[in-house]
């Protein structure tokens, strides 16, 4: 699925754009240097919440807020291949 955005950009962030895009560069066009950008601050703001949930879980278990686990590792790697 594709979806169309328009934005206005100063003088400054448009020649920072063209400097990255074309030849020479990663870039043949400016819609992929964007999305490249966008993915990459996305990345970045995924793994600061994993980040925060990892640490949250170390102060729930310094805090003793812990369930016992009786089930074998394997099947819930099977059930949650992501994990």
């Amino acid at each position: 699925m594709s979806s169309t955005l328009n934005l206005s950009l100063t003088d400054e962030l448009r020649a920072f754009i063209d400097a990255n895009c074309g030849d020479g560069t990663m870039y043949a066009t400016p819609s992929e240097f964007i999305r490249d950008l966008l993915r990459n601050k996305k990345e970045q703001q995924d793994a600061v919440n994993i980040r925060q949930a990892i640490l949250d879980g170390y102060q729930d278990a310094i805090q003793g807020r812990t369930t016992p686990f009786s089930g074998s590792l394997t099947s819930f790697r099977r059930a949650f291949p992501s994990f």
